[in-house]
This record gives structure tokens, C-alpha cells and sequence, in this order.
């Protein structure tokens, strides 16, 4: 059964929709991106698959989406809500993975290290902005100095598989997707099918990490 709690933060008041697991080993805390918020279908995926696996998920509304703003604000107002709230994710005393999806991505990637998490799991990293790829955010990806797994739709214009550096990471693709998991009708996979490709990767990966 899902719980919601409202958590204050030095950028405003954030919310926590909780999908706890029933045995659960971790917590998985993830953000939404900055066009959209946690009705994301790869977000209520998981957040529909992994608790039957052990895993609680923790979806994180930040203060600017919870105020009713259209606009995010700046990545350093992002990443002041995500620590803000960062207590009460780790408040039930289990390991938590740092996660989101584009722009909630680049904040997990930036916060993961110093504020104590397992793991990063990036959904959608936003390598660049379309067509700028000049522009790049591998750092930030590259850097979380933790065990990090990166979910690419395979016509992502914000970043294709192929165009991610090697590095310190697991990067799975889901074929013919775009930056929100979206599909052509050309596609090999399905819809429901792509989404279950996520939940399956992402939770054999959490499996993977003890």
C-alpha cells in the first residue's frame, strides 16, 4: 500500500510517494525529470515491479513540481531539495540507490558519493542537449565513484548508446526508444514489453549488488 509524505527542504516542501516492498532490502529513491514528474512509465514501472522483489521505492517529487511551477530551477536548487529530503529516504535503515530519470538522473549522479548512497541508477541521462553533443555531461556520469547503472532508450536525441564513453558503468539500451521510453510503431518491442525489459534489468542489477 503506498504512502505519501511531505518532506521540507531548504528549496521548499517535497513529496515522497512510498512502494514499499514486503521484505524489503534497499530502498530505491528516484526523481523525475524536468519536463514531467513521477508518472513517468519507466518510474511507475518500477515502482509497480520491484517491490515484489525486495526492493522499496521511493518516488521523489521535488519542491519546484510540488509548488505547481512549470519551469525546474537551477541544478544546484535540484540538488538542494534531493539532499533536503535525503533523511527521510534513508529513514527506515536500509541502503539506498540514488536514482532518476533525465534531469533527476544528473542530480543522483552529483549527490550519490557524499551523501552516502549504494548506488546510482540513471534512467535516460541527458549525455547532451539534442543536437549539441558538443555539450557533454559525462562527467557528471562518470564520476559518482559508485556502482551505476545507465537505462538508454536506443533514439534518445538527449544521448545515444552509442555515443556514451566507456567508463565505470553498466549501460543497458531499450531498442528504438526515445528520451521518454516512447516507441515507433516499427518497433520490435511493445510497449508493456520495453517497460518489462526496464524492470527486469534494473532489478537484476539491485539484485546483483548483494
Amino acid at each position: 500500500m503506498t504512502k505519501t509524505e511531505t518532506v521540507p527542504t531548504d528549496a521548499g516542501e517535497a513529496r515522497i510517494t512510498w512502494h514499499p516492498a514486503d521484505r524489503p532490502r534497499r530502498v530505491l529513491a528516484l526523481g523525475h525529470g524536468a519536463g514531467g514528474g513521477i508518472e513517468a512509465r519507466d518510474l511507475a514501472a518500477l515502482a509497480a515491479a520491484l517491490p515484489a522483489r525486495g526492493t522499496t521505492v521511493a518516488l521523489v517529487e521535488q519542491p519546484w513540481r510540488v509548488a505547481g511551477k512549470k519551469v525546474a530551477p537551477a541544478p544546484g536548487t535540484l540538488d538542494t531539495g534531493w539532499r533536503g529530503l535525503w533523511p527521510a529516504l534513508a529513514a527506515p535503515g536500509l541502503p539506498v540507490v540514488a536514482g532518476g530519470r533525465s534531469a533527476g538522473a544528473r542530480v543522483a549522479c552529483r549527490t550519490a558519493a557524499a551523501l552516502g548512497a549504494a548506488a546510482v541508477l540513471a534512467l535516460s541521462f541527458p549525455l547532451h542537449p539534442p543536437g549539441r553533443p558538443e555539450r557533454s555531461r559525462a562527467e557528471e556520469l562518470l564520476s559518482t565513484g559508485l556502482p551505476t547503472l545507465v537505462v538508454q532508450g536506443g533514439n534518445d536525441p538527449f544521448g545515444r548508446p552509442g555515443e556514451f564513453p566507456a567508463g565505470p558503468y553498466r549501460l543497458v539500451e531499450v531498442p528504438d526508444a526515445d528520451h521518454g521510453l516512447a516507441l515507433p510503431k516499427r518497433a520490435p518491442l511493445t510497449p508493456e514489453e520495453a517497460l518489462a525489459l526496464v524492470s527486469g534489468a534494473v532489478g537484476d542489477w539491485l539484485d546483483g549488488l548483494g
